[in-house]
């Protein structure tokens, strides 16, 4: 039995990525995913389009020789069928627009979907809800909450969920929903009554009805329930207990039509960490670029000095142990490393052995897709040489301006000593999950700082996008920015693929 999927807020694809690789995609179908911005949409339709052609040696080959080859044909070019199929399953629209509201409508009708075989999934657009959203929101003048349409695009999702009546949906925010007020009154209380009740919620009747459920813990919230008698928190997933290789904490809220009479009975299971070390393996070391005058030697020459000057002053701070290991990271700094690219050769043997390796790792790709670094300035290659020497050797990364202390490190930021920068600058340490990867990664990489001072630089996309649990063979659209900010965005694949494993059991014990 394979059950259909409605995708909204897809972004890349990443919850999407997840179900329908579930049993080589045999138990889950996307019939139609909607995103608004361009070139997430563009990831979406090419993934789509890899999706649809497994089984098709000639167009899987058309894939993977765009990927392979800097100059290979679109894949759309030369199999316009199959690329039709992608673009009519993967759409660009806004929600919330009329005209893009009705196209969704009309795409979804277009199927002709059984509701006890379809499933909703995604999650609105989050600023409006994270605590940092909410702090920049603050700083606006004449900001009203109340008039913020990313507030209530969670009912464009209640308007499907009225009109598909899906058996199940799963639903995922940020956690800074749980704290988040409209005009006195929790918005997270007003999503859990409206999500069970979605007609009255809109204002067209009771239709039907939906019992929500923690993944985590054995919590369920019922139609008609206060929500105050609940514990909120029970609906966080800390995805680094379930073999993700970051600290991603999400609301994430699994939604069981009334009818279905499911328990709650099916949780995602724990399991060991996986660390930084192990999801960035196999990839080839790279260094920063400098700009427009970079080569290696020259790469070698700056950070050599910058790590030099550390030095010095630790040793007239009589930080000596600290001066030793900046000095011996200045004179081990390599001269022949790369700075990657869009598509950068493979060498050497790319065997996966791990089962996080085996889900990531594509032996048909002769390249690293979105590998590449960025160029940083000077002062801030020393402070990432800095804080990587320092993580390696403390074991935590350093903190704010009293273990920024070397002459250099302080940036040029009025309110640097009072505190509320301490993790401006942050290395993701080998032997533990990474901090959550965000949007603000495709601003500047000082809070994804590589572990490693011989690399002196922060995280590629394709590193991101392990964190992200994203394969290799997910080739990233757009700019470099823009790959940034989508993989800071998704849901990560490999917990989505878990969480479709639990929405199959309710399929299949109903």
């Amino acid at each position: 039995m394979t059950y259909k999927i409605i995708d909204l807020f897809a972004g890349p694809g990443g919850l999407g990525e997840g179900f329908a690789t579930l049993n080589e995609g045999r138990t889950f179908n996307i019939v139609v995913s909607a995103e608004m911005e361009a070139s997430a949409h563009q990831t979406l339709t090419l993934r789509s389009f890899f999706r649809h052609v497994q089984g098709d040696s000639k167009a899987l080959r058309a894939y993977y020789d765009f990927c392979n080859f800097d100059h290979a044909p679109h894949p759309r070019d030369l199999f316009p069928a199959a690329w039709a199929v992608a673009t009519g399953e993967a759409k660009q629209l806004t929600l919330g627009n009329q005209e893009h509201n009705e196209l969704l409508d009309a795409r979804i009708a277009s199927h002709k979907l059984k509701e006890d075989d379809t499933i909703l999934i995604g999650g609105p657009p989050c600023q409006a809800y994270s605590l940092v959203g909410r702090a920049r929101n603050m700083g606006k003048i004449n900001y009203v909450a109340e008039n913020d349409h990313r507030h209530f695009l969670y009912r464009e999702y209640l308007r499907i969920l009225h009109k598909a009546r899906p058996a199940v949906f799963v639903m995922e925010n940020v956690k800074g929903i749980l704290s988040s007020t409209v005009g006195g009154r929790r918005v997270f209380h007003d999503i859990l009554s409206d999500l069970t009740d979605p007609g009255s919620a809109l204002g067209k009747g009771k239709g039907i009805r939906y019992t929500l459920h923690s993944l985590v813990k054995p919590t369920s919230f019922e139609p008609g329930m206060d929500p105050v008698s609940i514990d909120a928190r029970n609906f966080i997933i800390h995805a680094e207990r379930y073999g993700i290789p970051q600290a991603r904490h999400r609301v994430i809220i699994l939604g069981v039509r009334e009818d279905m009479r499911y328990d709650g009975a099916h949780l995602l299971g724990e399991v060991p960490q996986v660390t930084v070390r192990s999801a960035l393996k196999g990839l080839p070391r790279l260094r920063s670029k400098l700009g427009r005058d970079d080569n290696p030697e020259k790469w070698r020459d700056v950070v050599a000095q910058l790590g030099r000057d550390l030095a010095e002053d630790a040793t007239r701070l009589n930080e000596f142990e600290l001066a030793e290991w900046l000095t011996n990271a200045a004179m081990s700094l390599p001269g022949n490393l790369e700075t990657g690219a869009l598509r950068f050769s493979k060498r050497g043997n790319t065997n996966s052995s791990t089962s996080f390796q085996k889900w990531v790792h594509d032996s048909n790709l002769q390249v690293w897709l979105n590998h590449e670094t960025r160029s940083h300035m000077p002062s801030d290659m020393g402070r990432y040489l800095y804080a990587s020497v320092f993580a390696e050797q403390y074991g935590h990364s350093p903190k704010g301006h009293e273990e920024f202390a070397l002459k250099g490190l302080a940036p040029d930021h009025a309110n640097w000593e009072t505190g509320k920068f301490a993790d401006r600058f942050k290395v993701q340490r080998y032997d533990a999950p990474s901090t959550t990867v965000t949007s603000h990664i495709s601003k500047d990489g000082h809070y994804y700082i590589h572990p490693n001072p011989l690399q002196c630089r922060s995280l590629t996309v394709r590193e991101a996008a392990r964190l992200q649990t994203f394969p290799d063979n997910y080739f990233f659209q757009g700019n470099r920015t823009q790959q940034y900010h989508q993989v800071g965005n998704a849901v990560p694949s490999l917990l989505a693929n878990q969480i479709a494993r639990v929405c199959e059991s309710i399929f299949s014990n109903r």
